[in-house]
């Protein structure tokens, strides 16, 4: 283990040797002649040969021989804190390496390198996470960091595989975030996407803007799959995302029941909500998802000013009406537990919002 540990810490000096041999090359030399020592130790260990016993015998003599002379008692508890310290520098080194191979394997997997808190991974692109309950004992954190290598594992199919409509086939006429073209034109396009929306997380909505600005919904027929991000510890990350996905889904269901056809104007109607709440401005000049939705706003506010959006878009009382009393259906509740199959189970996004388009899925802030 010494020379494994004193090839770590020569691998690591290195680099200021190497910038102090620029003006003392005789530095870099003597530098040089140890670390080839260390290296043809190391290479036999890998070989599981053993290492060369004069090399080991160098490092603890360079160490131990200002004390051998004046202090000869603390020769033997040195070498043995050697070899400690030794087997310490070893186990942190192979760890962070585990680590570091754990950390990028996830972020080209799941889009994050932190799978169950994708939140506190400065590598990860801007995104509302969704974290996995906090481990309680020593026991729970090594069973979550087991848990982790499986997601990781199970994964990399998702990760390479081509998506497609099929694989949202379970939800019904999902309805679509375009609201600026005919229904006859936006089935004629052949590019399909697919956005997974928390309606009160705020990437969500400066992804949307950026959809929005970039002609993102001109080029693709995009559908909305509403997921209410979960805490860990129950409840919802933003105070109405919940009652919002209700009534989203509403409107979904009535939309789909409507006797004219999906050519009706109702298919656009939650378009213009997620538009009007991501993009609109209250009497204050303030967001209405960042200001009201999730701060000023109660569950009876959130139905009162959708419902008066729906109105403005052309719906009638009786459509009204017939929405509201589908916010607290058996309907509503099992789409909802359909998309959150869908993105828990099928699609493993740990982040929202989640995008698919071009047959690939994408993690985080969409960016025009």
């Amino acid at each position: 283990m010494v020379c494994i540990a004193a090839f770590i810490i020569l691998a690591l000096v290195g680099i200021v040797v190497a910038f102090l041999s620029i003006f003392k090359r005789e530095i870099g030399k003597k530098y040089l002649a140890v670390f080839k020592k260390a290296w043809h130790c190391v290479f036999k260990k890998v070989r599981l040969q053993k290492c060369d016993t004069n090399f080991k015998d160098d490092v603890k003599n360079t160490v131990l021989k200002h004390v051998i002379l004046k202090h000869p008692k603390l020769v033997k508890p040195l070498s043995i804190t050697i070899e400690i310290i030794s087997v310490v520098i070893v186990l942190v080194t192979v760890w962070s390496i585990v680590i570091a191979i754990k950390s990028l394997l996830a972020l080209w997997v799941f889009g994050t390198c932190n799978v169950s808190k994708p939140s506190e991974c400065s590598l990860t692109s801007i995104e509302c996470s969704i974290d996995a309950e906090e481990p309680h004992n020593i026991f729970e954190q090594i069973g979550q960091n087991i848990g982790e290598w499986g997601q990781i594992f199970g994964g990399i199919p998702d990760r390479l595989k081509s998506w497609g409509k099929e694989d949202f086939s379970s939800l019904e006429n999902l309805p679509v975030l375009n609201d600026n073209a005919s229904y006859e034109d936006l089935m004629k396009r052949k590019n399909v996407a697919f956005d997974i929306m928390d309606p009160g997380c705020v990437v969500c909505r400066s992804s949307y803007k950026n959809q929005l600005s970039s002609g993102f919904f001109d080029k693709y027929v995009t559908y909305i799959v509403v997921y209410p991000i979960e805490k860990p510890d129950g409840g919802y990350k933003f105070k109405n995302s919940l009652i919002a996905s209700k009534y989203i889904i509403a409107t979904q269901i009535y939309a789909t029941k409507d006797e004219k056809g999906l050519e009706s104007p109702r298919l656009f109607y939650i378009s213009k909500l997620i538009n009007k709440l991501f993009t609109g401005e209250d009497e204050k000049g303030k967001n209405f998802q960042e200001r009201d939705l999730n701060n000023e706003w109660g569950e009876e506010d959130v139905i009162k000013n959708f419902s008066s959006w729906l109105k403005e878009f052309g719906a009638t009382e009786a459509d009204i009406k017939e929405i509201e009393r589908l916010i607290s259906s058996k309907e509503v509740e099992t789409a909802l537990k359909k998309n959150k199959e869908i993105v828990d189970e099928k699609i493993h996004a740990k982040s929202i919002p989640t995008l698919i388009y071009d047959n690939r899925k994408y993690s985080g802030l969409y960016k025009s």
